[in-house]
């Protein structure tokens, strides 16, 4: 409707309500002078109701999607209109023009009443009727889960956007002072429900859960109880902070992700000692561009930062990240270098550090997909190792601060070339940080996976879905650790801030996530049933794959922090020379063109190293103590 038919109902209305008083007040017995006072009245209301409907807008709604906040603007109207009439019929008689007749008080109560009444009706009617006609045919049946101001304001959203077909059969909550009751005509059912023939019955399709300030434990239980018990579409509302002009839209309305199902409660971070630590700093970055790397890159940016110098090979993804950063924090953008270059090159590495003259390094780059590394370990050795000691070793003779590096839970009892690279990298930098000519604190961290990381399972898992399957799993017991990438790389920076040197920070990841738990629940949660919609196969464990991933050696203890969630592995440091021995002789074995010769010499810098479901299993019996480093020449922490 346009703006100018919606008036003109409206002041139809009003005529309508005033002569309807009128008659109301007189008993259906109107004069000739009683009408002829009433049609000069009604001129003056219908000019004020002409200026207030304009001024409020009323005339500017969406009939359809009449809801509480029109209603409200009916009635401040009407009031408005009331009101003014009222006065003007008093300041008139106080000057004594009678230029208008009298309007009873009666009539104006009723008129109110009566105006309000008829538009909101006649509003709400044309969302009914319009909700009636639209929704009927293969209309959607969904229960909204929590039945508090976020439902409602859910429940609403959905009713207005008819072209969606939704139909709201019931609310869930748990609050006992709900079950059993109705809010805005629509009944709050136990969760219980969920357990019972209700569902099929009534033909639900979709559970939306619209809970806000939730803690993220509580939320996954909830979330996994649904699943457990019924086939349904599990969507949720945005956060209100993500909210358009603080309005909940169809379009906010997502289905619920496999990350919320993994995540934790949000771990705290008391950040002082970081940021003070931080604080005008020429800080850079290697692997900037990764997934680890660019979210450091981002917290850092929100901090009072000297200098930041990006370093990543990558040249598309350091431009896209490059646009973003300069976008995001435009006054900082002149802080910001982005520099491409292989941390396996030396002579360039050198030309940055001479230049930027980094206080503070945090070392992500790294290869990192494991049956890639085990079938490239010239690629793994060169970048992993070698590209760490090349920085490790610059950082050093530059006097840096701080050298953080990222490792992994897969340095842990390495059984592929790829956690023995990161775990060779640990080696290196712990015994270089016990050197006496050294001057740098180095920290290493270790954690698991990472939700969202390139490479990760959860992508390869939604394109198998979404193409019908089967769904891929290496082995039906293989377990992850989990963890998102912002809550990783906060723990990366107050690691790095409260070590002394030397350590090896271990996150708390949680709990241990089945590969196999997991494909099931992404595949219910697409609405589909496993097995049935969508099969899984198991395809055997990939070349250096193991079924379980350790953060700790049987021979390390984790020593407590102050953060809860950090603790320190104690850990056997091998001398400086040693280890320096070892990296040379590997540097040599990369000039063959045999990997095996490569892998050798790996498995003996890291004795821990065994290989599983690898070529290279042939090498760990023929591996000799006696060339391994000594135990003689390492010493305890």
């Amino acid at each position: 409707m346009p703006r100018w038919l919606i008036l003109l109902k409206d002041l139809f209305i009003v005529t309508f309500s005033f002569t309807a008083a009128y008659t109301l007040r007189f008993n259906f017995q109107l004069t000739n002078e009683i009408r002829y006072e009433m049609y000069n009245q009604l001129l003056l209301v219908l000019t004020i109701s002409v200026i207030v409907f304009n001024l409020i807008g009323i005339n500017k709604s969406i009939i359809r999607h009449t809801g509480a906040r029109d209603v409200n603007l009916v009635l401040k109207a009407m009031a408005y209109i009331t009101v003014i009439t009222l006065v003007i019929q008093i300041v008139d008689r106080f000057i004594g023009i009678e230029i208008l007749y009298y309007i009873p008080l009666s009539v104006l109560t009723i008129f109110f009443v009566l105006s309000f009444f008829i538009i909101t009706v006649t509003r709400i009617s044309v969302r009914l009727f319009y909700y009636w006609i639209k929704s009927a045919p293969d209309r959607i049946n969904v229960m909204i889960y929590g039945a508090g101001s976020a439902g409602i304001i859910t429940k609403n959203v959905l009713i207005a956007e008819q072209d969606n077909r939704i139909r709201i059969v019931g609310f869930i909550d748990q609050h006992p002072g709900k079950i059993g009751k109705t809010i805005e005509g629509t009944y709050v059912h136990s969760p219980q429900v969920l357990k019972t023939d209700f569902i099929e019955k009534n033909h639900i399709k979709e559970i939306i859960f619209a809970i806000q300030n939730i803690d993220k434990e509580l939320k996954r239980k909830l979330i996994e109880e649904v699943l457990s018990t019924t086939k349904l579409k599990l969507k949720e509302i945005s956060p209100v902070n993500q909210w358009i002009d603080g309005q909940l839209s169809v379009k906010q309305i997502n289905t619920i992700k496999i990350e919320d199902l993994l995540q934790r409660s949000e771990i705290s971070i008391d950040g002082e000692k970081m940021t003070q630590q931080l604080r005008g700093k020429n800080i850079m970055v290697t692997g900037a561009a990764g997934s680890i790397g660019s979210e450091i890159a981002r917290q850092l940016c929100k901090l009072d930062i000297s200098r930041l110098i990006f370093v990543d090979q990558a040249e598309t993804p350091m431009y896209n990240l490059e646009m973003e950063l300069t976008e995001k924090y435009k006054s900082k953008a002149h802080l910001f270098n982005f520099l491409i270059a292989n941390v396996g090159d030396e002579i360039m590495m050198r030309r940055i550090f001479e230049n930027q003259q980094p206080q503070i390094v945090f070392h992500a780059a790294a290869y990192k997909h494991v049956p890639l590394m085990e079938m490239n370990p010239f690629e793994a050795v060169r970048v992993n190792v070698m590209g760490t000691r090349n920085i490790a070793n610059l950082a050093s003779e530059c006097r840096v601060e701080r050298f953080v590096m990222i490792s992994t839970d897969k340095a842990v009892n390495p059984t592929n070339v790829m956690g023995a690279s990161k775990r060779a990298a640990e080696i290196y930098i712990q015994s270089l940080n016990h050197e006496i000519s050294n001057h740098t604190r180095f920290i290493t961290t270790r954690f698991g996976n990472v939700l969202g990381s390139n490479g990760s399972v959860i992508p390869l898992f939604e394109k198998q879905i979404a193409a019908g399957g089967p769904v891929t799993v290496t082995h039906p017991d293989i377990t992850r650790y989990f963890m998102t990438i912002p809550e990783a790389c906060r723990l990366v920076l107050e690691a790095g801030a409260m070590g002394n040197g030397g350590e090896i920070f271990m996150f708390d990841m949680g709990r241990a996530v089945k590969i196999s738990d997991l494909a099931y629940n992404m595949i219910r949660l697409s609405g589909l049933e496993p097995e049935k919609d969508i099969k899984i196969v198991y395809t055997g464990l990939r070349p250096g794959e193991k079924l379980y991933e350790e953060l700790l050696y049987d021979m390390e203890k984790g020593q407590p922090t102050h953060h809860p969630k950090i603790s320190i592995a104690k850990v056997r440091y091998n001398r400086f020379t040693d280890v320096n021995i070892q990296l040379d002789a590997l540097e040599i074995s990369m000039e063959s063109s045999d990997r095996f010769v490569v892998v050798r010499q790996l498995k003996r810098l890291v004795p821990e190293f065994k290989s599983n479901n690898s070529v290279f299993e042939s090498l760990d019996d023929e591996i000799d103590e006696t060339n391994i480093i000594q135990e003689g020449s390492s010493f305890e922490a």
